[in-house]
């Protein structure tokens, strides 16, 4: 089969189109006929490399996909072949007691599909089949790849964590990402008042589009003064940050007593420091979130089904140029989600 693999941590040059073994899946696997995949931030951190990563090269990277399945193994029920299917890309035991709660992202073997074992970038991936889940029909292969980890992350933030209400306040940094556009968009379906941030006009009507009520431009506005224009001096009730360090100050100071910055990402850096008397006597919280759990997943995708949340792709390259795809979007000139045909 044709894949994507990188031999080192690098730019996008190391990204190296060609042929490898099929794969072949085991008793409890499923072998998928990738049609398409979907770029996200990890798979560039995967590729450039960061602190305490351990990666055995050479490796397939890429966490989304979408595709039909080929064959299943001896013990696996419920999958059928030909059956169109989703790639849910956390990877668990299935058998502690955080797996068995449902809350399988906080399993102590967790890992996600494309950093410590081959992922999505490639004709055919084997997965357990625990991480195939069935495709909405209104969806095309590459709307279908376009879901999984920013939507299951966005809601895993907002509603497993922070618990978004009616009538709330919320402050989206990036509109113009994958995991900002589904945020804006798990926002208003909860009711909530949606303030995000975007560097020009064309990205703000795009975010308008989806909901946000109120664009900000990082470029030419100080966010945190519009934040409190914006809500009378009060704050946020919720910051949705996967930006880092860049942002971590502004964010803690846009929040409004008792409210909650819930972070998944440091694309700018991962430094951070905050006074704790500011913490404890304005009784903010901070909450850590890292992907979400597949009954998350789940509840997205019926959503989706519905109409009532839809993914955002800004483009479509052939797999064999994957590393264009990097470089468009390690310089941000994208709204949504890249993509691969396979």
């Amino acid at each position: 089969m044709k894949a994507v693999r990188i031999y080192r941590q690098g730019g996008p040059e190391v990204l190296q189109y060609e042929d490898v073994p099929d794969p072949e899946p085991g008793p409890d696997e499923v072998l998928i006929r990738l049609r398409a995949a979907a770029l996200n931030h990890l798979d560039i951190w995967t590729r450039r490399g960061r602190p305490g990563q351990n990666i055995k090269f050479p490796l397939i990277v890429g966490s989304d996909g979408a595709g039909e399945v080929v064959q299943t193994g001896s013990r696996v029920r419920g999958v059928a072949v030909h059956e169109a299917v989703l790639v849910s890309p956390g990877l668990s035991c299935g058998h502690c007691e955080y797996c068995l709660s449902g809350r399988d992202n906080l399993c102590r073997s967790y890992n996600v599909l494309g950093t410590a074992r081959d992922g999505t970038y490639a004709e055919y991936v084997v997965l357990p089949w625990q991480n195939v889940v069935p495709m909405p029909a209104n969806l095309d292969f590459v709307s279908g790849a376009s879901i999984p980890l920013v939507f299951t992350t966005a809601w895993h933030m907002l509603v497993g964590l922070a618990q978004v209400q009616p009538g709330q306040e919320v402050l989206v940094w990036g509109a113009s990402s994958g995991v900002g556009s589904a945020a804006i968009q798990i926002a208003k379906l909860h009711g909530a008042v949606v303030y995000t941030t975007a560097s020009s006009e064309a990205k703000a009507e795009k975010a308008r589009e989806l909901g946000a009520d109120v664009v900000i431009d990082y470029t030419k506005e100080d966010v945190l003064g519009r934040v409190r224009e914006l809500t009378d001096g009060r704050g946020v009730d919720i910051v949705f940050d996967h930006v880092g360090e860049a942002t971590w100050n502004t964010s803690i100071r846009a929040l409004t007593r008792g409210g909650r910055l819930v972070s998944c990402g440091s694309t700018t850096g991962t430094g951070g420091s905050i006074d704790i008397r500011y913490l404890f006597s304005n009784q903010i919280q901070i909450l850590g979130s890292y992907m979400g759990s597949k009954a998350e997943l789940l509840r997205v995708l019926d959503l989706v089904s519905a109409g009532k949340l839809r993914p955002v792709v800004h483009d479509v390259y052939p797999l064999a140029e994957a590393a264009r795809a990097h470089a468009t979007m390690e310089a941000g000139n994208f709204f949504g989600k890249l993509t691969l045909a396979i």
